[in-house]
């Protein structure tokens, strides 16, 4: 879980959004209450921001953030805010990722569902996982 977790915070513009988008900006102050931004970009050069913050952070294990709030515990208005957790935990030789989606309502889920949320975060987990790979057999 380590390796994938340094991974996963270290290299976030490579693997965030799901190819040929990229992530050209990542803010991340991994603490409660710390910043979670970033900025994704469509390969015309359409970009879209995302700032929130985390609520919790266990390193190399967790990580809960949500768009719902940014720094200094702001509330921030959305039709499609939601928590977002991350866990990484050993399984065999290697380690299971999960991300999970908590929506406020079935609209809002509904809404993220309708954007392909769930094949662009298999996408990324795929993406964080070749990173990973990549890492392993080259140290």
């Amino acid at each position: 879980p380590e390796a994938v977790w340094k991974i996963y915070v270290e290299r976030t513009g490579e693997w965030f959004c799901p190819r040929p988008w990229t992530t050209p900006v990542v803010e991340w102050d991994l603490r409660p209450g710390g910043r979670a931004n970033v900025e994704m970009q469509s390969p015309e050069g359409e970009r879209h921001a995302y700032s929130g913050v985390f609520l919790e952070v266990v390193p190399g294990r967790r990580l809960v953030s949500t768009g719902a709030l940014t720094e200094g515990w702001l509330p921030q208005a959305g039709e499609m805010n939601f928590v977002r957790i991350d866990t990484f935990e050993p399984e065999g030789e290697g380690t299971r990722y999960a991300a999970v989606a908590r929506h406020w309502d079935e609209k809002a889920m509904q809404a993220h569902r309708a954007m392909g949320f769930e094949q662009g975060w298999g996408a990324v987990a795929d993406q964080l996982a070749e990173l990973a790979e990549l890492a392993e057999n080259n140290s």
